[in-house]
């Protein structure tokens, strides 16, 4: 029976039709009625037409993009807050009210759509998280002393025993008691192979029976598994991410309030003390237009949208600024290693034919692969598509027999093959030549397959997850990536762990860890100042994710969760893309360092000239149009194919 992963390799149904309500929260229709008036009204005004016409378009803008954060920003002033939503609003009507209602449109939408992408973002995540509880079933097969009863997983209690038949999910977290078979658990662990499970091993609720029969008995119950973790562990680590925009937020109210009230100061105190009120109106009016944070806000968001552009370009889709922006902050980079360090699919690695067998490589591999034909344990299939590519033809297997975590028995023309473990087969101990084959493939992290034909041992073969792309780009990406520390995080064995990272070059090792366990590594190395990326693939990894200073999902494989909780999805697994981005973000924030200094030194002009000297409303809208254009322009320059280029060659160094 083949067991499918959908919510592991693909998008489920339920979450693609989450991610399809997304595109229609209400802040995205407002946003984009709003962008769509805008347009118009540009269309309208630079066409030469009526007034009426393109000031009714710019108006209904105002209202469709502003109407919600200015009512949030009014709902914030009944508790004593001034949110920088308000502002934005209250500018923009201010830019209206001495004719410059482009300027005031072009703020609204900016901060709708801004508004939209994170509604968007919020939406799928907590869709994706919810949906990692299915991948617990819902009922289980509980014994009693009667026989057999179906009841709901969440009704189990500590102690119940549990039957799990073949091809079924498991429904708890328990220790077998009883039975033998392959578990695939990469949801949990991340382990690329399905791993022999016999009494007295663990097992986790939410992975995959193979071919045994598993009697467990429950050790937690449904909201103590570790699925049920991972969800709290997510939904605990985003809302501390969350927490670190607090100093931002501080920063824009305490502008807020420091703009709003030399705005009002600025006109009640000429005016009680005689001041004319046309004056003085059009003075605070020239204030609010030269005090307003647009330039600011276009000296930001050019560089880091047009970095966005560019990396997805390139495919790399970064979710949102304010990632972009982290990204370059990173110090650590901490890698997943199977289905992002490797493909995650099992291969032939090495055939080894011993001395005196009277067979060659390929008819050992014939034989292997026409005993394990009729298999569907990973391992076999690898046997039989090494044979399919090495163009060598199967023969019909008769007799075939299957023992979970054994290996397989059949006759192939006349002779009985058997193919399995070293434990089972024989060449685990002793002083056959088999053993010492054996041992250096283990130590190779390689898993070893025994060959046994009519009872006597004629060859060996390693099987093992293959690094990505060929291995070449993986190492170059680790390569790139030595300034920013690489690490390996896995719930992979360590001798597999340790061979792979020698492979690539990385020495910072982490293997057998759980879920919980990553999280507790990448605090620690942010507890000592560190900026951790987390690259992954699947289930486990995305509490990591989360936690990290950014986490970063493969796009072809990764799970539900790890796309929707990651910060950026690498959309072709092209690990190159990852000391590239990196790179492109460094620049970005250099570009918006530089535009914010252009910015504030054309405000702090501007703001002065108004204050103590008569600056006129044209000199002021053009110093304020033209601080924007400059550093608007110069953002845009990210968009140029040789910034992603020049990326590539820096690296994340």
């Amino acid at each position: 029976m083949t067991v499918t992963e959908p919510s592991v390799a693909a998008p489920s149904a339920r979450v693609r039709r989450a991610r399809s309500r997304a595109w229609w929260l209400p802040e995205v229709r407002w946003a984009a009625a709003a962008t769509v008036l805008f347009g118009l009204g540009l269309i309208a005004y630079f066409a030469g037409g009526p007034s009426w016409l393109w000031w009714a378009l710019f108006l209904a803008c105002y209202v469709t993009g502003g109407w919600e954060p200015g009512w949030a920003g009014l709902q914030a002033l009944r508790d004593k807050t001034l949110d920088v939503d308000l502002l934005m609003v209250a500018a923009a009507i201010g830019a209206a009210a001495i004719g410059q209602v482009l300027d005031g449109g072009l703020l609204i939408v900016i901060f709708a759509i801004s508004g939209a992408l994170e509604a968007v973002a919020t939406h799928r995540t907590a869709e994706s998280v919810r949906g990692l509880l299915d991948l617990a079933p819902e009922h289980a097969t509980r014994l009693t002393e009667t026989g057999e009863e179906s009841v709901e997983t969440t009704t189990l209690r500590v102690g119940d025993v549990i039957l799990v038949r073949p091809g079924e999910r498991i429904g708890a977290d328990g220790a077998v008691v009883d039975g033998a078979s392959d578990v695939d658990q990469a949801t949990i662990t991340g382990e690329g192979l399905p791993v022999a499970k016999s009494a007295g091993d663990e097992v986790f609720a939410g992975t995959a029976n193979g071919t045994g029969v598993l009697r467990v008995r429950v050790s937690r119950l449904a909201h103590e598994t570790v699925v049920a973790r991972i969800v709290a562990m997510v939904e605990e680590a985003s809302a501390t991410k969350a927490k670190t925009q607090l100093f931002i937020e501080r920063i824009e109210q305490r502008y807020s309030v420091g703009m709003v009230t030399a705005t009002v100061a600025l006109f009640v105190i000429p005016l009680l003390f005689g001041a004319e009120l046309q004056a003085t109106l059009l003075r605070a009016m020239t204030f609010m237009i030269v005090a307003s944070p647009c330039a600011v806000v276009l000296a930001t968001m050019p560089p880091l949208l047009s970095a966005m552009a560019n990396a997805g370009r390139h495919g790399v889709l970064v979710k949102s600024a304010v990632v972009m922006e982290q990204l370059g902050q990173t110090t650590r980079v901490a890698f997943d290693k199977t289905g992002t360090l490797t493909e995650g699919t099992p291969r032939v690695a090495e055939i080894r034919v011993l001395p005196g067998a009277g067979v060659d490589e390929a008819e050992l591999l014939g034989l292997a692969a026409s005993a394990e034909n009729p298999s569907e344990h990973p391992l076999g299939r690898a046997v039989v598509t090494a044979a399919a590519e090495a163009g060598v033809s199967l023969r019909p297997a008769a007799e075939f027999a299957s023992a979970p975590g054994r290996g397989v028995k059949a006759q192939i023309d006349g002779r009985v093959v058997e193919v399995g473990s070293p434990a089972h087969l024989g060449g685990a101990t002793g002083t056959h030549p088999t053993v010492a084959i054996v041992t250096a493939l283990e130590q190779a992290g390689r898993t070893a397959v025994v060959v046994r034909l009519d009872g006597r041992l004629v060859g060996v073969l390693g099987i093992a997850d293959q690094l990505r792309d060929g291995g070449a780009d993986t190492v170059a990406a680790i390569a790139a990536l030595t300034g920013a520390g690489p690490l390996l995080l896995t719930g992979d064995n360590p001798r597999a762990a340790a061979a792979l990272a020698i492979e690539v070059g990385i020495t910072d090792v982490r293997a057998g860890l759980l879920p919980e366990d990553k999280v507790d590594a990448v605090r620690a190395l942010e507890a000592q100042g560190q900026r951790v990326m987390l690259v992954g693939d699947g289930v486990n990894d995305a509490p990591a994710m989360a936690a990290a200073h950014t986490g970063v999902a493969m796009g072809r494989a990764g799970s539900d969760l790890a796309l929707d909780t990651a910060d950026a999805v690498i959309v072709r697994d092209e690990l190159a893309t990852v000391p590239a981005v990196i790179a492109l973000s460094r620049r970005a924030r250099g570009l918006v360092i530089a535009n914010l200094a252009v910015a504030a030194t054309f405000i702090t002009g501007l703001v002065i000239w108004d204050l103590f000297g008569d600056l006129p409303l044209p000199l002021g809208v053009l110093g304020h149009e033209g601080s924007t254009v400059i550093v608007g322009l110069n953002g845009l320059r990210l968009l140029r194919a040789a910034a992603w280029q020049r990326a590539l060659r820096g690296g994340g160094r």
